[in-house]
């Protein structure tokens, strides 16, 4: 640790330090403005017209796209539905698990 010339100490990383700092910088903002999907889930109770109409509705899906995601959810038991960034993606998902979907984002 140094006193610079205001008297305030001044704290030296080494290079080692500063470049894990530069890092996890770097991981955080690509987590965070990339690499995130919604995963859309299968369940017991919705039907196929509301998955469908949720994903028209929310996701921006063309009619057959908002079908082919319905039946891989069916038959797969989860569907990615959305790629984006996580502040993007958030409020979309919110909105599919208040239509009672199961839902969630996740990194890609």
């Amino acid at each position: 640790m140094a006193v610079n010339f205001d008297g305030m100490q001044e704290i030296r990383m080494t290079e080692v330090e500063e470049e894990t700092l530069v890092n996890e910088e770097v991981a955080l903002d690509e987590a965070v403005s990339g690499g995130w999907h919604i995963v859309l889930y299968n369940d017991d109770h919705n039907t196929f017209d509301h998955v469908i109409d949720c994903l028209m509705a929310y996701c921006g899906h063309e009619v057959l796209q908002a079908e082919q995601c319905a039946l891989i959810v069916h038959t797969k038991g989860k569907c990615s539905v959305k790629n984006g960034d996580y502040d993007e993606l958030e409020p979309i998902c919110t909105a599919l698990t208040e239509r009672d979907l199961t839902a969630e984002v996740e990194p890609t």
